[in-house]
């Protein structure tokens, strides 16, 4: 039986964070793990350029979060780790695609309809300051996961909208060309917590409320510290359900660990000592990690010649996918 292909990418904008590990890198390296999957997993720095004009952030943000994802052990054996940028074959197709996709289409991706309604509001054209990188992004995302005929695409709710888009394109394609792409699915993981941040809204880069996890141990404690809570003294009783310190415990400890810090917030437990045993369970789930990540921090080479190598195996299927794609439309060698 065929093994299921899955992909994953990481935009490279900003420094990975307890939220990104626990909502996508953690279950990704265990599937990574997986010999039943073909997993692939890559740097999306090409989705980069459309929300950031920072070169050096771009460059920082790839290194830190390469490195990230190798010093918390992702099997690069198995799975295929590789930079957007390094598949040439990837924007090729993109153009193919663009002329296959509908306008339409494109008129109804979240990302631009919020712009254009943010616009709107503001009493700007609709279209100000619209790239068109934002509105083509469905087609790159579609690029990204039909060169590999991935055929399950792990996303939260909010992305589920792209993967339908690249069906629709893939569909429209094999209809009225060939049979080349594999129509792709959605896999929405309902058990992955979504982690709060300092200030008990969703952690995000957008709201500056992160924890960012490779933080050496003097700022991480600082960081957990600044976790907002309320006002109850220690020996009231704490709801868990409304605390984003139990939330983010829970994410980290196990089932026993996470009942025994149920009672204690029901018995009153302060909120000094509940943020110092958080501390001391991420920091002991985190430290050796870090340790590598700092390792690989200092050594940029070793990091270049991983993604290089994911590269050259990620062009053995690109390459032959686009030899299809190039006969299927008639650009091909004359005969």
């Amino acid at each position: 039986m065929a093994k299921q292909r899955v992909l994953t990418g990481i935009t490279t904008t900003g420094t990975p964070h307890l939220g990104n590990y626990v909502g996508a890198i953690r279950p990704s390296i265990e599937a990574s793990r997986n010999d039943s999957l073909e997993s692939f997993f890559f740097l999306a720095d090409y989705h980069a350029l459309i929300k950031c004009q920072d070169p050096q952030l771009v460059r920082q943000s790839t290194k830190e979060i390469a490195a990230t994802w190798l010093a918390l052990g992702l099997d690069t054996d198995n799975a295929l780790f590789y930079r957007q940028s390094d598949v040439p074959e990837i924007p090729e197709l993109t153009w193919v695609l663009s002329c296959n996709a509908a306008k339409g289409l494109m008129n109804r991706a979240h990302a631009y309809k919020a712009a254009v309604q943010a616009n709107e509001e503001a009493g700007e054209d609709p279209d100000f300051g619209v790239t068109m990188g934002l509105f083509s992004y469905p087609v790159l995302m579609a690029a990204d996961i039909l060169m590999f005929n991935a055929h399950r695409i792990p996303v939260g709710r909010d992305q589920i909208q792209h993967v339908e888009m690249a069906r629709d394109i893939a569909g429209r394609f094999n209809h009225n060309f060939a049979e080349v792409f594999t129509l792709p699915e959605a896999a929405v993981d309902d058990n992955v917590a979504v982690l709060q941040g300092l200030d008990g809204r969703k952690m995000s880069k957008s709201y500056n409320n992160t924890i960012p996890l490779f933080l050496p141990e003097k700022q991480l404690r600082k960081h957990i510290n600044k976790i907002r809570t309320n006002l109850l003294e220690p020996g009231e009783p704490k709801d868990p359900d409304d605390s984003t310190v139990f939330q983010v415990w829970a994410a980290f400890a196990d089932e026993a660990e996470t009942a025994r810090m149920r009672k204690d917030f029901e018995e009153g437990i302060a909120w000094g000592e509940a943020k110092k045993q958080l501390f001391e369970l991420i920091n002991g789930e985190l430290a050796p990690a870090r340790e590598r990540y700092n390792e690989l921090m200092e050594d940029p080479g070793h990091i270049e010649s991983v993604l290089l190598a994911g590269a050259q195996r990620a062009r053995e299927y690109s390459g032959a996918l686009m030899a299809k794609v190039r006969d299927a439309v008639g650009i091909s060698a004359i005969r």
